[in-house]
């Protein structure tokens, strides 16, 4: 990604170096997550976990074994019908320590603009309250490889870190707190904020 692509990393900082964390995104192209993942070393790669749409993800063997094999995805069954905790998975790669990605949008939604917030995040945050969540925004993702394009184009890519935001128990207040905490870090940025 830094050499293809290009990273500006504002706020880098606030990147948490282990977990438990959790860092949340806005979420425009597929290459969100390869941004995400390399803001950290090959090695810390293993440790960090996106969270993914098993329906999606796991729908034939190749991208399967893709998503679990190199991007390390923790799968989510989206329609859950009460066949027990869809987070379980997240719970427990927490609790190892782990760091997680997730995109509290829930799909790819409209370059620059947030999508209603799904209540996940929420839930998640609620069974590990001490967990920080991290917000990120990125921006540049949505013209490298918008819907539909299969081949990524040589563009910069600005990924703007917040400070970490903790578990409230009304969860209408805590989403409405993620989305302004994201939109906040939506503006331009000059070189002397890096």
């Amino acid at each position: 990604m830094r050499l293809w692509l290009g990273l500006r990393i504002h706020q880098h900082h606030n990147l948490p170096k282990q977990g438990p964390a959790i860092i949340v995104a806005n979420h425009n192209s597929h290459m969100d997550v390869f941004a995400l993942l390399s803001l950290y070393s090959p090695l810390q790669q293993r440790q960090i976990h996106p969270v993914a749409a098993a329906d999606y993800f796991l729908s034939n063997k190749w991208m399967a074994w893709f998503a679990l094999n190199i991007l390390n995805i923790i799968p989510v069954t989206r329609q859950n019908a009460g066949q027990g905790n869809p987070l379980q998975g997240c719970e427990e790669a927490l609790r190892k320590n782990k760091i997680l990605i997730l995109f509290p949008e829930g799909s790819r939604g409209e370059p620059g603009k947030m999508q209603p917030l799904k209540s996940g995040l929420w839930y998640l945050s609620a069974a590990m309250p001490t967990v920080p969540i991290i917000p990120v925004w990125l921006q540049g993702t949505e013209k490298i490889m918008a819907k539909g394009n299969r081949i990524p184009l040589p563009l910069f890519i600005d990924v703007n870190i917040g400070t970490p935001m903790y578990y409230q128990p009304d969860k209408e207040q805590f989403k409405t707190n993620l989305l302004n905490n994201l939109l906040a870090l939506r503006p331009q940025y000059t070189k002397k904020d890096s």
